[in-house]
């Protein structure tokens, strides 16, 4: 899989593409993540990437001319390496508070494209002819704002390398992530058995892996139940409607 990254800030990558899981990963030639610099992408010797908002208002907006430079470029670089087809052309992605909410669906659903294409903005946002004649869609971390969207990008880039096969060295631990059923994960405990009076339960030590299983189920749902009891009740009417 390639993930392609546009943004004003490529340096602010460098640390996370090493390290840990994703760099092991490009370094396995799993996974292929390249970023670039809107600022390439300009036509002045002052590389601007934003103006004034047209009808006044505080801060600074992107402009789209280099928007629509980088993305065509990079979408016609990446037809030009293979045959044409429908799978190779990047989802173009926008990362942004207006997006829909990334969810464990929604990343599973984006780790089926061969190809990403994530945009990072800044500012006050970018001018919306570039949503309406680039973008694909709008992906968005959580009801909140941050400065751009680099962050967004580097969660979106985690999620969806864990669903490649061979990135994760256990491929149950992903099956077993928290929101995959739409439950919590259960709780988990390691050595030592004791920590300040508090013991491991003892059914995680009999070695009855039926009774692992479903300890593990109950405190999933008890998670959930308590800690998102939104998403508890969603549950319960997927079971309704499915007949379980």
């Amino acid at each position: 899989m390639r993930i392609d990254v546009l943004s004003i800030f490529p340096e602010i990558f460098s640390g996370f593409l090493e390290a840990s899981l994703i760099g092991r990963a490009r370094a396995a030639g799993l996974l292929e993540v390249a970023v670039h610099d809107l600022r390439d992408f300009t036509e002045d010797r002052h590389r601007t990437v934003d103006d004034v908002p047209y009808g006044g208002g505080g801060g600074m907006v992107m402009t789209a001319p280099p928007w629509l430079r980088a993305v065509r470029a990079l979408s016609e670089r990446a037809l030009s390496e293979r045959p044409p087809s429908a799978g190779d052309a990047p989802r173009r992605i926008l990362l942004t508070p207006q997006g829909a909410r990334l969810d464990d669906a929604a990343v599973r659903r984006l780790a089926g494209h061969p190809r990403l294409l994530l945009l990072c903005g800044r500012y006050e946002g970018i001018d919306e002819r570039v949503r309406e004649l680039v973008v694909d869609e709008e992906v968005s971390i959580g009801d909140y704002v941050l400065s751009g969207g680099e962050v967004p990008a580097m969660v979106v880039i985690e999620a969806v390398a864990r669903q490649i096969p061979g990135v994760v060295g256990l491929p149950e631990s992903v099956l077993n992530d928290s929101f995959r059923e739409g439950l919590l994960d259960c709780p988990h405990y390691t050595r030592p058995p004791e920590v300040e009076g508090r013991l491991v339960p003892e059914v995680l030590l009999s070695g009855n892996h039926a009774a692992i299983a479903s300890w593990r189920r109950e405190q999933a749902l008890e998670a959930t139940r308590r800690k998102r009891p939104d998403l508890y009740r969603r549950w319960l009417a997927s079971r309704r409607n499915d007949g379980g």
